[in-house]
C-alpha cells in the first residue's frame, strides 16, 4: 500500500514540476528572448552610427582597417557599400568576392536615409545574424550581430531550469515518500479495522487522531460499527426469542427458502419426522407430504397464503397446514395436529349415529303402540291426553333420530351422490310443485328467474335441500304471505336462493344459522316441531357438492337463504 501511495504522489509531484516547468519555459524564454533581442538591437544601432561617423571623419585610416576595427571594437561583422551596392570592405570576406548588397533589405533602408535592420542566414559564412545599416555620404556601412549568443543564452537558461527542476523532485520524492509512509501506517490501521470487522468481530474500535478526511473517515467508521453492533445484538436477541418462542410451540413449523431449501424447523418438526429435518438441503430430502410441498411452493411462488391437509407426513397422522410467504423470500408452514380431533369427531359421530339408529326401533314402537291406544280410548278420556303427548314427542324424536342419521351419513361420506347435469329450471319447478302438494292452503310460492346454466349435482339431494330451505322459511314467512325462489348465473357457477318476507334474522344470528341445533327462535322452533338440524343437513350436502352456503336478512324485511352449486362440465367435443 505504501508503494503505491508513494507512486501516485510521486506521479502528481513529477506532472506539476513537468507542468511549471514547460511553463516557465515557454514564458520566460520567450520573454528573455525578446529583453535580449531588444536590447542587442538597441546597442548596434548605437554602435552602427558610431561606426558611420568614424568612416565618414577618420582620413588618417582606409576603410579595410577602419571595418576591422569596428568589427573588433563591436564584437561584428563590419562591411562598408557604395551608394551603388558594391562592396568596398568587410571584415570576414574579401570585398572582391562578394556580390553587390545594393538590394539587401537593411541597406535599401539605409539609401533612403534611415536604420536599417534585418535579420537572416548569411550566405557567405552559413550564420543567422542581426544586420544594422547606417547611411553615409558615399553609401552605407552594416554591422552584423551572430544570433548564436541568444541561442547559447537560451540553452543556459534551460538547463539551469532543468536542474532546478530535477532538484525540486528529489524534494518532493522526499516528501512523497515521508507523506506515503504516514497515509499508509493510518490507512493499514483502517484496514486491519475493517477485515476484523468482516470477520465478525463487531467489538473492533480504530482510534483516530486528527481533523483531517482519513480522520473523519475512521470515526464514521467506528460510529457505524458500534451501531452495527447495537444493532445485531437486538437482532441476535429477538432471533433467540423468536426461536423460543417456536420451539416451545405445540404446532410445528417450518420454513424454505426461495430456492426450496429447509431455512429452519423447530423442535416440534424435528421430533415428527422419523429421521428429522435436514437444514440446509431441499425440501423434498426432509419431507414427502405432496400437499406440504406444493403449499409451500405456491404461497412462496404467488404470495398468498395457503390452506391445505397433510395426512402422509407421519404414519397414521392428519395435519392442517398453513402455508404463507416471507418477506425475504420462501416461505413458511405451521402445521396444527387434527388427528386426535378427527378421532374425536369421528366417535361423535359413529355415537350418533348408533345410537340413532338404536332409537329408530324402540322409537317407532312407542309411536305405533300409542296410535293403537289413541284407537282403543274412546274421545273425552282423559288418558287420551297424554297419549297424544306421547305420540307426539315420539314423532318428534323419531324425525329427530331422522334428520341426526342423514346428517352423520352425509358428514362421514357414506352418503353416496349420483352426480348428474341438471337444469335449474327442473330443480326449481320440482321443489316449487312439492311444495304446493305438502302446503295448499298455506304460503305462495313464486319462482322468480332461472338460469340456463346447467349444474352437476344429485338431483334427489339438492330436493332435501331445497325441501329443507323452504320449510324453514315457511316458519318465517306467514305474515309476509309468499315466498319467492329462483337461480341465477355467477362466476363460480349457479347461485340459488330462497327468499321469504318474514319478520328477518338480526345480524349476530347470520354466522351461526347452518350449526347444528342452532335456533334463532327457540320457541318458535319446538312449536313447529323443527329438530335444528334441517340447516346444518342443507350446508354439509351443499359442501359435499363443492359448494358454499350462506345468508343474508334485514329485519322487517325478511331473509334470503343462498347455496351455490358448480356448473355442470361440458362433455370433450360439443
Amino acid at each position: 500500500m505504501k508503494s503505491r501511495i508513494f507512486l501516485k504522489l510521486a506521479a502528481a509531484f513529477l506532472l506539476v514540476i513537468a507542468v511549471c516547468t514547460l511553463t516557465l519555459d515557454f514564458s520566460v524564454r520567450r520573454y528573455w528572448e525578446r529583453s535580449l533581442r531588444d536590447e542587442i538591437e538597441r546597442s548596434m544601432r548605437e554602435k552602427v552610427l558610431l561606426f558611420a561617423e568614424r568612416v565618414q571623419t577618420d582620413n588618417e585610416h582606409s576603410v579595410q582597417e577602419i571595418v576591422n576595427s569596428a568589427a573588433k571594437a563591436a564584437d561584428a561583422r563590419a562591411t562598408v557599400v557604395d551608394s551603388k551596392g558594391v562592396v568596398l570592405a568587410d571584415s570576414e570576406a574579401h570585398a572582391a568576392t562578394m556580390e553587390n548588397h545594393a538590394y539587401r533589405p537593411e541597406f535599401q533602408q539605409a539609401f533612403a536615409g534611415n536604420i536599417g535592420m534585418a535579420s537572416r542566414r548569411s550566405q557567405s559564412v552559413g550564420v543567422d545574424f542581426l544586420y544594422v545599416a547606417a547611411p553615409t555620404p558615399e553609401g552605407a556601412v552594416r554591422l552584423a550581430y551572430p544570433l548564436r549568443a541568444i541561442a547559447e543564452t537560451t540553452r543556459q537558461i534551460r538547463r539551469a531550469l532543468l536542474i532546478s527542476s530535477a532538484f525540486a523532485f528529489i524534494i518532493a520524492a522526499v516528501v512523497a515518500a515521508i507523506t506515503a509512509s504516514a497515509i499508509s501506517r493510518r490507512l493499514q490501521k483502517i484496514v486491519a479495522f475493517a477485515e476484523r470487522v468482516a470477520e465478525g468481530d463487531l467489538s473492533a474500535r480504530i482510534e483516530e487522531h486528527g481533523a483531517d478526511e482519513i480522520a473523519q473517515v475512521a470515526v464514521a467508521l467506528d460510529r457505524t460499527t458500534h451501531k452495527l453492533e447495537e444493532s445485531f445484538t437486538a437482532v441476535e436477541t429477538s432471533r433467540r426469542e423468536l426461536e423460543t418462542l417456536l420451539n416451545s410451540m405445540q404446532e410445528a413449523v417450518l420454513s424454505i427458502s426461495g430456492n426450496g431449501y429447509v431455512q429452519w424447523a423447530n423442535d416440534k418438526m424435528d421430533r415428527l419426522l422419523p429421521r428429522g429435518v435436514r437444514r440446509d438441503s431441499p425440501l423434498v430430502e426432509s419431507v414427502r407430504d405432496p400437499e406440504l410441498i406444493r403449499a409451500l411452493r405456491e404461497a412462496a411462488t404467488s404470495g398468498n397464503i395457503q390452506l391445505t391437509r397433510g395426512t402422509s407426513i407421519a404414519p397414521g397422522r392428519t395435519f392442517q397446514i398453513t402455508a404463507a410467504p416471507m418477506p425475504g423470500g420462501g416461505s413458511v408452514a405451521v402445521l396444527h395436529d387434527l388427528t386426535e380431533v378427527e378421532r374425536a369427531e369421528k366417535t361423535r359421530r359413529d355415537f350418533i349415529a348408533n345410537v340413532s339408529h338404536e332409537l329408530r326401533t324402540p322409537l317407532t314402537s312407542i309411536q305405533g303402540y300409542s296410535e293403537t291406544l289413541l284407537d282403543t280410548v274412546p274421545t273425552g278420556d282423559s288418558s287420551r291426553e297424554f297419549l297424544e303427548i306421547i305420540r307426539k314427542n315420539a314423532r318428534r324424536m323419531s324425525r329427530l333420530t331422522e334428520d341426526l342419521l342423514a346428517l352423520a351419513r352425509v358428514e362421514s361420506g357414506e352418503k353416496r351422490f349420483t352426480l348428474e347435469p341438471v337444469t335449474p329450471s327442473e330443480l326449481l319447478q320440482e321443489a316449487a310443485q312439492s311444495f304446493r302438494e305438502s302446503h295448499p292452503d298455506s304460503i305462495t310460492v313464486e319462482i322468480v328467474e332461472a338460469a340456463q346454466t346447467s349444474v352437476q349435482c344429485d338431483r334427489e339431494a339438492i330436493f332435501q335441500v331445497f325441501t329443507n330451505l323452504m320449510d324453514n322459511a315457511a316458519k318465517y314467512a306467514a305474515q309476509g304471505g309468499k315466498m319467492q325462489i329462483g337461480a341465477r348465473t355467477i362466476e363460480r357457477g349457479v347461485e340459488f336462493y330462497v327468499r321469504d318476507f318474514g319478520p328477518g334474522i338480526s345480524s349476530e344470528h347470520l354466522p351461526r344459522l347452518f350449526e347444528r341445533f342452532y335456533r334463532v327462535d327457540t320457541a318458535r322452533s319446538r312449536e313447529s316441531g323443527g329438530t335444528g338440524l334441517g340447516l346444518a343437513i342443507v350446508k354439509h350436502v351443499v359442501l359435499a357438492h363443492g359448494g358454499s352456503v350462506r345468508a343474508e336478512s334485514e329485519l322487517n324485511h325478511g331473509s334470503t337463504l343462498i347455496f351455490v352449486l358448480p356448473a355442470a362440465r361440458v362433455p370433450a367435443g360439443r
